[in-house]
């Protein structure tokens, strides 16, 4: 009995589906003026919400600057001066005039500067580390810098207070703590997060394979650090200082609790605005807060021109 093999209609065929009869119909393609539409509105929603951001700094900035010119102007028509007055006579020249600004201006620069170059020195080596190796504790240790970014600023300013009541801190605590070195202390204390960082990002950003090519003809590792990764990493160092001098200059809650706010010995450009505004002396505090801007605004465009995008913190 001879069996019939099964052709393409039998129960044991395996039919081909035609592609015809099985594909679903092509939808409806969006003509391109629709397309521009649908673009032009979701570019709307993003200009409008970042927008709202970026009207009310520059608002801020423009308030400031038509506060000034507004007091300037009624002293000039009040006291029958000229238009060339306004050079010598307005709350800019008025604070800068004041020594007690100029010593506030004066500590705020050396200060910032130094935390600054403390923060580089141990954001290099901290950014190095965290970057190059992978060790443990890592995760711990990369949580544990963020902590002064995180924390309010004047639990940092209570928390250096607290630690110099113990030793060994408390053995130097007459000669720091609302000293002049107490300045730098609380400065460096949150700048320096934002210096490693930024050094850590830049290593992430250099193909170590130049490194483990200077140790395998024969460098150490700290001459291949030394010689080849730092050249690499002077725009990010760079930036790391600019930011870190930036930041330094806005604090003011680890200044006011661990440093105090005197005159003429632990007073800087943030806690003159303070002082200014408890006596009432708008004019002066404004004045002040717009010379911070200004410094701000020089470090920041001195961070754009020597920077990189890739060196860049998102």
């Amino acid at each position: 009995m001879s069996s019939t093999p099964p052709t393409s209609e039998g129960h044991g065929s395996f039919p081909e589906s035609s592609a015809e009869g099985h594909a679903p119909a092509p939808g409806r393609e969006p003509s391109a003026s629709q397309i521009g539409i649908s673009n032009a509105v979701f570019y709307a929603l993003f200009v409008v919400m970042g927008g709202t951001y970026v009207v009310l700094i520059v608002g801020m900035l423009i308030a400031d600057a038509a506060y000034m010119t507004e007091k300037t102007f009624d002293g000039i028509t009040s006291e029958g001066r000229s238009l060339l007055s306004v050079i010598s006579h307005n709350p800019i020249s008025t604070a800068l005039a004041d020594k007690r600004i100029q010593h506030s201006i004066w500590l705020s620069l050396i200060s910032c500067t130094m935390s600054a170059v403390i923060s580089v020195m141990i954001a290099i080596p901290m950014g190095y580390l965290i970057s190059r190796h992978d060790f443990r504790g890592k995760r711990l240790l990369d949580a544990v810098l963020d902590i002064p970014i995180v924390l309010p600023p004047l639990v940092i300013g209570l928390s250096l207070l607290i630690l110099f009541q113990f030793p060994p801190f408390r053995w130097i605590a007459r000669d720091v703590v609302y000293q002049v070195p107490s300045v730098v202390l609380a400065q460096f204390s949150v700048a320096c997060a934002f210096a490693v960082r930024t050094m850590k990002a830049t290593f992430d950003h250099i193909n170590p394979r130049c490194e483990d090519v200077a140790i395998t003809l024969g460098c150490s590792r700290a001459q291949a650090f030394g010689w080849v990764l730092l050249p690499e990493a002077e725009r990010g160092i760079l930036t790391a200082f600019t930011l870190a001098w930036a930041r330094s200059l806005g604090e003011f809650g680890p200044l006011l609790i661990f440093s105090g706010a005197t005159r003429m010995k632990t007073e800087v450009l943030s806690t003159s605005v303070f002082l200014e505004m408890n006596v009432g002396d708008i004019e002066a505090a404004v004045a002040v807060s717009f010379i911070m801007v200004m410094a701000a605004v020089v470090v920041l465009i001195l961070t754009r021109m020597i920077g990189s995008n890739h060196h860049a913190i998102q």
